[in-house]
């Protein structure tokens, strides 16, 4: 036992160990919301939090109300599953105003927008219209797809693209 003669040291660490750990303790009494674990590991208030939030969002059956003609396009067409704030953003503050003129939504940039979906990648599905980056040749995407709610190639245009 000669090996254990000054201890004294290790007992004092100990102290200060659990000293320690009894603050982190009542510290995070004090930090951790009351409703935290209330869903698994996550702060139950959170939903409330959310919902209180203005809303950014109106849906595609707010644009639908007005926009009858191209809602009927748009079913019958390529697009007909991807919703109208996909490409147009957030319309909330035009779809549910008193005077949705006062708040005219601008015309997406077809150039940038349709190739997040449509860039050429191995991860999507063969028969997913994908396109390279040389396709356009510079030009925007409604210059031959002019419907984009409907994407066809116009006849017109059909033999000056790749």
């Amino acid at each position: 036992m000669s090996s254990f003669k000054n201890t004294g040291h290790l007992f004092r660490f100990a102290g200060l160990f659990v000293l320690a750990f009894l603050i982190f303790l009542g510290v995070r009494g004090f930090v951790v919301p009351k409703s935290f674990g209330q869903y698994g590991h996550y702060r139950g208030n959170a939903i409330v939090d959310d919902a209180a939030r203005p809303m950014f969002y109106a849906g595609h059956q707010a644009c639908e109300t007005c926009h009858a003609d191209i809602a009927a396009t748009k079913a019958s067409g390529a697009h007909a599953h991807v919703n109208c704030e996909a490409c147009h953003g957030p319309q909330a503050i035009h779809a549910l105003a008193d005077d949705p003129t006062a708040h005219i939504p601008v015309k997406p940039d077809s150039a940038t927008l349709c190739i997040r979906c449509h860039a050429k990648t191995l991860a999507k599905p063969k028969n997913f219209p994908q396109v390279d980056g040389d396709h356009s040749q510079g030009m925007a995407c409604i210059t031959c797809h002019t419907n984009p709610h409907s994407p066809a190639m116009d006849t017109a245009a059909k033999g000056g693209a790749k």
